[in-house]
Parts: C-alpha cells; sequence; structure tokens
C-alpha cells in the first residue's frame, strides 16, 4: 500500500555544502547522472556507460555498457541502475544484466538508492521518494518532497535527497516517518545535484550533471530533528 506523507515545512537549518573533493570529468563521459558507492569505488552513470573509479586517487577503474541515463544504487552484492523506464539489476562482476522491473515513475525516474531491504526512487518533476519492492517494483509507501528530487540516499538512519531546479541545488535531510525537512547543505549557485550516495561515513558523493563531474561534499553531524 502506498502512504502519501504530507510536504515538507520551507523552515529548515541550512549551511552551505562543503565540497571537499572534484572527480572526472572522465573521458567520453560529459554528463552524469546516477551515484552509487560499493564500499571501495564510486559508480558513476553517464547515459551509455557506468564507470566506476578509486575516491582516493580518483583512477578509473572499472566501465561497464550499460544504458544508465537516471540513479544507480548498490545492495552489497548487486548494482541497480534505472535506464528509461525499468531497473536493471547487474552484476558488477561481468556487467551482465541478471534481473529487470519496472521504474515506478515509467521513464520520470530521478534517484535511485538501497536500503533496509528496498529500493528508493526519486521521481524528478513529481516531487516524490516511492520505497519499492526491489523483487516486482510495487510501490511499499511515498514521500512527498517541495522540490524537485534528484539524488536519493541514506545514512545512519538518515535519509536525504538531492534537489536541482533552474541553477539551484541543495542536499537536504527529511524525517522518512513525516516527510519534515530537517536541514539543507546549500550547493554554490550553478553547482548542481544530479545524483546522491553516501560513502557510509561522513561524504556525500554528488553527480554534476552535465558537468560530467562527480563531487565528493561532507555531511554535517549535530543538528538534531
Amino acid at each position: 500500500m502506498t502512504h502519501k506523507i504530507s510536504k515538507h515545512s520551507p523552515q529548515a537549518p541550512a549551511r552551505a555544502a562543503e565540497i571537499v573533493r572534484e572527480y572526472g570529468p572522465f573521458a567520453g563521459a560529459d554528463h552524469v547522472h546516477g551515484v552509487t558507492h560499493d564500499g571501495q569505488h564510486v559508480w558513476a552513470a553517464n547515459g551509455t556507460r557506468l564507470v566506476a573509479f578509486d575516491p582516493e586517487s580518483g583512477e578509473l577503474m572499472r566501465t561497464l555498457d550499460r544504458v544508465c541515463d537516471a540513479g544507480t544504487a548498490f545492495d552489497g552484492t548487486y548494482l541497480y541502475q534505472i535506464a528509461e523506464a525499468r531497473i536493471d539489476k547487474i552484476d558488477p562482476a561481468t556487467g551482465d544484466v541478471v534481473a529487470s522491473i519496472s521504474a515506478p515513475g515509467h521513464g520520470r525516474d530521478s534517484g535511485l538508492t538501497w536500503a533496509e531491504g528496498s529500493l528508493w526512487v526519486g521521481q524528478y518533476r513529481d516531487r516524490k521518494i516511492h520505497q519499492i519492492d526491489p523483487e516486482t517494483g510495487a510501490i511499499r509507501r511515498t514521500i512527498e518532497s517541495n522540490r524537485f528530487v534528484t539524488g536519493v540516499t541514506w545514512v545512519d538512519g538518515e535519509l536525504w535527497h538531492g534537489t536541482w531546479e533552474g541553477d539551484e541545488s541543495d542536499i537536504r535531510r527529511i524525517d522518512p516517518h513525516s516527510g519534515a525537512l530537517l536541514e539543507r547543505l546549500e550547493m554554490p549557485r550553478g553547482t548542481i545535484v544530479s545524483g546522491l550516495e553516501s560513502d557510509g561515513a561522513e561524504l556525500f558523493y554528488c553527480g554534476g550533471g552535465t558537468s560530467g563531474k562527480v563531487r565528493a561534499v561532507r555531511r554535517t553531524k549535530g543538528i538534531k530533528s
């Protein structure tokens, strides 16, 4: 069953995002869509290829030829990739698609992450995040936003998503139960967030859209809901 959750209050603590490093653009990649982290490498989707790089050295490590025009996720074993109106489950060792499900937005999907046995799918212009069953694609619940939703990630029980409207972007933490906006990290004007993933610690990796870059942004701590 889908549970719709009320839109966020616009009032929330805001800080300037601290960009600590930039990666790319990588050869042949002029756009970054989804971003994920497999515990060792950062993966970035550029439309026709998934590329993996070492976040310490910035060196490109792997390339998989796959349709990848929106969000990317990793469940500890497999990659999940939005490809047009579907979500592909990909073996990262071979690049083979082992299963596919329909994406909830039927081509209007944006961010993607894995948490608590579910896939969480951003809906850009619909301003929503769906929690879906990774085997069937069935929607388990829906969280509404008051901004266009790009990347989505979970870290330490916190749900964060990116926004991108015009030349403004931020990274915002929302209450996963009420949908309330709790805090925002404001990106410099013109620096967009097209994909989002946590490294499980103090950094977010943010897709930079048409810049072809991935940016590491420090996650704030200490603001309590």
